[in-house]
């Protein structure tokens, strides 16, 4: 059981992050949830507390395109919650058309790696003061299709969605790794996982399926397994810098172990989002 644990869980109201939520709340956690919609938000908080009988599920409203939100939403956290033992970081997104966040950052670039890179790093100081803490990255196996060019994260010179999702999951294990690196002593552990291809929005969006729902993916109870696995599982206390499949540490992609392309790509997501890695202390 997770009682006395606080997790905030990504994406909840839908799809992974809500089987993960709703697996936590089961748990005994408390799980604090974040919708971009208020109205979704708020319908899913209500359902996980009567399905898993745990009034400690709390709702958070943030638009993760938007840096400032990350910034509101990591501050409205640490004001109500004196521990944080667990992030997971889960929302993503796979827009058909090329579009901007209000940032001016491609919305793929945006949501699914600079979210979890920005959130990460400003919750960061409450992860460590309630160490043992674990931080769960959603990641993909399409990032072993990737090749992440640093000099082109905006898509400026061609847009198409897989081949950008793949980026953003490439850029999800190699932040996993850096992060690993840097978090070693603290008591603070990281590791990312493919989640399987769950019947999801989002997997219709990558496939390009006109509809919400494609066929022949897993549920969202089977993609979340890993995730809870990771998050909750004595067994993988102390683990850290892995990437997981159907709760086996399995190999990565060669490029997502360049630790010289890690580097240049943790300085450069600093910069996009304006954070002091001095005063975060990381």
């Amino acid at each position: 059981m997770q009682n006395n644990k606080v997790y905030l869980v990504t994406g909840a109201n839908a799809g992974i992050g809500y089987a993960t939520a709703l697996g936590l709340a089961n748990l005994g956690a408390t799980v604090l949830m974040v919708a971009r919609s208020r109205e979704r938000g708020e319908a899913a908080q209500a359902e996980i507390r009567e399905a898993s009988g745990n009034p400690e599920v709390a709702l958070f409203v943030a638009d993760l395109a938007s840096q400032g939100a990350i910034r509101q939403l990591a501050a409205d956290v640490k004001a109500r919650y004196p521990a944080l033992h667990g992030l997971i970081n889960n929302a993503a997104v796979i827009p058909a058309e090329r579009s901007l966040s209000e940032d001016g950052f491609e919305l793929q670039f945006a949501v699914n790696h600079l979210a979890y890179f920005s959130l990460t790093l400003l919750l960061l100081d409450l992860l460590k003061a309630s160490a043992p803490a674990r931080i769960v990255n959603v990641a993909s196996d399409v990032h072993h299709n990737a090749a992440l060019n640093l000099d082109d994260l905006q898509s400026e010179r061609g847009y198409d969605s897989q081949n950008v999702y793949n980026q953003t999951k490439l850029a999800n294990v190699l932040f996993t790794y850096e992060l690993a690196r840097r978090l070693e002593g603290t008591g603070v552990t990281v590791n990312c996982l493919h989640p399987g291809g769950v019947a999801t929005k989002l997997l219709a969006a990558y496939r390009r399926i006109p509809g919400d729902r494609p066929t022949g993916g897993i549920s969202t109870e089977e993609g979340a397994d890993t995730v809870l696995y990771l998050a909750a599982s004595p067994e993988v206390e102390g683990v850290t810098g892995r990437y997981f499949r159907q709760r086996e540490a399995v190999q990565s992609s060669p490029a997502s172990h360049d630790a010289a392309l890690a580097r240049r790509l943790w300085e450069t997501s600093l910069a996009l989002a304006g954070l002091d890695a001095e005063k975060l202390a990381v």
